[in-house]
């Protein structure tokens, strides 16, 4: 097999496996009556409180105006709540309500036993050195994009 080959049938797998994770994560969620986007919101913003709007569009790869109309959605189902930062009033920092956070916590359930369902028989070693690949990818893949730009 060429080495190309290999690449070729490495991405494809990559992409497909990250596709199926997706797919049954959102079907997860969607049972619980939450969307992909709002689980990955609730999830962010539990990892990390008070984040600033601009703050989780960037950790969730999202424009600025989806994330705005993501929050509305959240803010109206009693999931988060808006609030002035103390240092420029033009920021708005987010807050998980007690109702977001017990959600949060359901999404973290579901995020934990699709981890132990998936990863149940392989290797720790093995992942250590498959995530060692990736890592070493994004980077490149991180450089790549930063010559692109400054080109």
């Amino acid at each position: 097999m060429k080495n190309t080959e290999a690449q070729s049938e490495f991405l494809e797998a990559l992409t497909k496996a990250s596709r199926k994770i997706r797919t049954a994560f959102n079907q997860r969620v969607t049972a619980h009556g939450l969307t992909y986007p709002r689980a990955r919101a609730l999830w962010r913003l539990a990892e990390k409180p008070d984040m600033a709007q601009t703050e989780l569009a960037f950790e969730l790869e999202l424009e600025q105006a989806t994330t705005v109309r993501l929050l509305d959605r959240m803010e109206e189902n009693g999931l988060i709540e808006r609030r002035p930062s103390q240092h420029d009033r033009r920021v708005k920092r987010i807050a998980l309500t007690s109702h977001g956070e017990e959600q949060a916590t359901m999404v973290r359930s579901i995020a934990d036993q699709m981890r132990q369902e998936v990863f149940a028989d392989i290797d720790k070693d093995d992942l250590r050195e498959l995530t060692k690949v990736l890592q070493s990818l994004s980077g490149r893949v991180a450089d790549l994009e930063n010559l692109n730009v400054s080109a």
